[in-house]
């Protein structure tokens, strides 16, 4: 539900601000959502002891170059109870942005790090693949293999040790 309601502020958002300030004001919200990590920080926004105003205040306090349009994103937030759903409003708006720049970010999950011109191969590959400019960062994990996820394009592509183990098993038994 909440994501729904976010996504009408998102729409709203895309149709007013001109691509300069959509950068500026999605940095901006990046820096108040920083903030919703923090458990003390929710108490504050979801507790009924806090009036709003207080609310709005402490948000707005937190912006380095306030924009009008901002304030009053936060201000009509407040006005409904909603100051909740910034950080589904935030990863809304990166979502929108990455579709109308054709730039997405990925993640290359493995038991093993990955060199950057492997990084860079991969990237240029799906890339190429996907007619985007596609950015991977590395994770070192326990997976037993590789994992590459573009969660914006939908993709999930692995490469499993243990799936490969129990493929090839498969294919020896049906031989015999």
């Amino acid at each position: 539900m909440r994501e729904l309601v976010a996504k009408k502020y998102v729409n709203a958002l895309m149709q007013t601000l001109g691509d300069n300030e959509l950068e500026a004001f999605s940095s901006a919200l990046q820096e108040m959502c920083m903030a919703y990590e923090v458990e003390k920080f929710q108490t504050i926004i979801h507790s009924c002891e806090v009036s709003s105003k207080q609310k709005e205040e402490l948000l707005l306090s937190m912006i380095s170059e306030p924009q009008l349009k901002l304030v009053n994103l936060i201000k009509l937030l407040s006005m409904h109870d909603r100051l909740g759903i910034l950080p589904e409003i935030k990863q809304g708006l990166d979502y929108q942005m990455s579709i109308k720049n054709n730039r997405f970010v990925g993640s290359v999950v493995g038991s093993f790090e990955l060199t950057k011109s492997q990084l860079e191969n991969l990237e240029a590959s799906f890339g190429k693949k996907f007619g985007a400019t596609i950015h991977l960062t590395s994770k070192k994990s326990e997976y037993p293999g590789i994992k590459i996820e573009l969660e914006d394009l939908g993709v999930e592509v692995s490469f499993s040790v243990e799936r490969l183990k129990s493929q090839l098993t498969e294919h020896i038994l049906k031989a015999i």
